[in-house]
């Protein structure tokens, strides 16, 4: 199979497209013919090695979490699925930007999403989800979510209106007809951002959910009252000494099918800022690691 793969850590330059070994699913996984994969940002901190220590990998690696295709292979003691059904879902820390990839988690794609906004809704909206459960029931309660015009951010907006949340979400001023378009309240993030809470929430924010780790974390507790009323995904140094939860991205089939059907109900759609060709994919790299993504970059195959 054609892949996108690294022999060794580095900047965008060691990627190459090249032939790989087809991967085999074990028990419990299927494999899928990819129609498209998403770049996240843990994928060029993996290429970088600036994660070695928590998440290494075996070299040469072929990056991606998530990705999009019809089902060509099924393992041991899987059920519910047939050779040729959509999936949309997630393997392990790399493998999924190729024209193979084998799932550990997965669910229907909705009819309604593109293969591009499939591609870019698994990996951000298990995470997205994890942080929203770790804060409880979100009906009628005001959600602050920081760094809301990212991946991560962005789930979490539609995810938390469709439970009944309102929503505040920070970002860039050019972002901000985006946040609303999303069912947020935008605000700006920095400095003075309490005051204007007070302005755009005068009922004040009753949980905070951080998906941008810009050291703003301090903040938000202050801003919520309480360690307890704000979760990371981000920030897990600064979660540490402040005594807030970190909530980590985890592989549930459960969770992508919540989110697909929403998806089919139009209340959840993954944005995709910008595709790329498989052929492009250290472009694909460099946009994501250059900072400042509206929703999802993702390569289409």
């Amino acid at each position: 199979m054609r892949a996108a793969r690294y022999h060794e850590y580095g900047d965008t330059a060691v990627l190459t497209v090249e032939e790989a070994p087809d991967p085999a699913p074990g028990p419990g996984e299927i494999r899928i013919r990819v129609a498209a994969a998403s770049v996240n940002p843990v994928d060029w901190k993996v290429r970088s090695g600036a994660v070695r220590d928590v998440l290494p990998v075996d070299l040469p690696a072929i990056p991606g979490r998530d990705a999009v295709g019809r089902v060509d292979r099924i393992g041991a003691g899987v059920e519910g699925v047939g050779i040729g059904d959509r999936v949309f879902g997630l393997g392990g820390v790399t493998g999924a930007t190729a024209e193979l990839a084998v799932l550990s988690a997965w669910a229907p794609a909705p009819a309604v999403w593109s293969d591009a906004e499939a591609a870019g809704a698994a990996l951000g909206a298990v995470t997205a989800l994890s942080g929203l459960k770790a804060l409880g029931p979100l009906s009628g309660r005001t959600l602050l979510v920081e760094g809301a015009a990212g991946g991560v951010g962005g789930a979490a907006v539609e995810l938390a209106v469709a439970a009944g949340a309102t929503v505040i979400g920070t970002a860039g001023t050019h972002n901000h007809a985006f946040l609303t378009e999303l069912g947020a309240v935008p605000t700006t993030y920095g400095e003075g951002l309490a005051e204007r809470l007070a302005v755009v929430a005068p009922q004040g924010i009753d949980l905070v959910l951080d998906t941008a780790a810009s050291g703003s974390l301090a903040d938000l507790v202050a801003i919520a009252g309480d360690p307890s009323r704000v979760v990371t995904v981000a920030d897990h140094q600064g979660a540490e000494g402040l005594g807030v939860r970190v909530a980590d991205a985890v592989d549930d089939s459960t969770w992508l099918a919540e989110a697909a059907a929403l998806g089919a109900q139009g209340r959840y759609t993954p944005r995709v800022e910008r595709t790329y060709p498989l052929e492009e994919i250290a472009k694909a790299h460099a946009h994501s690691e250059g900072g400042h993504v509206r929703g999802k970059i993702v390569v289409l195959l």
